[in-house]
């Protein structure tokens, strides 16, 4: 009976041992993996960033980000606003945003606008649309995302933000309507939005506890008026 008890303790703890190790193994893994992903998101992100804006306007231009609120996105939460400072003027900024209307779920842009408020250019950074269709709002897929290059917003009568077979001046795909709208809408909030904004979105990073980001909050801005 010893002996059994003895075995039962030894496979016990060789099993306890095993689980410990392996799980330790996971979280290592899921640790690793995760900060490559992480790291990947973010290189694929500063592609993606002078893909918009000449790397040779700004070449900080991925690290320097502003804090600004944005309830006039729908967003409870101030948004990460990315800024080209040129001689200690903002010229240009991208400004993450996010289509709710997909066909087939968030499509998550950026948007860049020059401080004059033209569209320096847009591009879908994930999307769950339809391959073949909706998809075509993808650079590597179509040229239609081009389109919006020179574009600015007029204010709220302005027509031209929309699909043409709804009376804009954009393409919609063949058998996909409802992608392209909810893109060219969501460009036209953001141009709204910078305009409502604009004297706080161009005011330049400047270092805090995290360097090259700065934060306005509603406090300052009731402290301002």
């Amino acid at each position: 009976m010893d002996g059994l008890l003895q075995s039962i303790r030894k496979n016990t703890l060789g099993i306890s041992l095993f689980a410990a190790v392996t799980a330790g193994l996971i979280a290592a893994t899921q640790v690793i993996t995760s900060a490559r992903i992480k790291e990947n998101q973010e290189a694929h992100q500063a592609r993606t960033l002078y893909q918009i804006l000449p790397q040779s306007l700004d070449a900080n231009l991925h690290q320097q980000t502003i804090r600004v609120p944005a309830p006039e996105l729908g967003l409870h939460e101030p948004i990460e606003i990315f800024q080209a400072i040129v001689e200690d003027q903002v010229e240009a900024v991208i400004i993450p945003v996010t289509a709710k209307e997909g066909y087939s779920g968030d499509i998550h842009m950026l948007v860049g606008i020059w401080r004059d408020g033209r569209i320096a250019g847009v591009r879908v950074v994930s999307h769950r649309e339809t391959p073949g269709l909706g998809d075509k709002i993808d650079i590597e897929k179509s040229d239609w995302i081009l389109d919006f290059e020179g574009m600015y917003w007029l204010g709220e009568e302005d027509k031209r933000w929309n699909v043409r077979k709804e009376g804009g001046e954009f393409d919609q795909f063949t058998g996909a309507t409802i992608t392209p709208r909810a893109v060219v809408q969501q460009v036209a909030n953001t141009l709204r939005y910078f305009e409502l904004r604009r004297d706080q979105i161009l005011r330049p990073a400047i270092v805090t506890t995290e360097p090259n980001q700065t934060e306005i909050t509603e406090r300052e801005e009731a402290d301002e008026s």
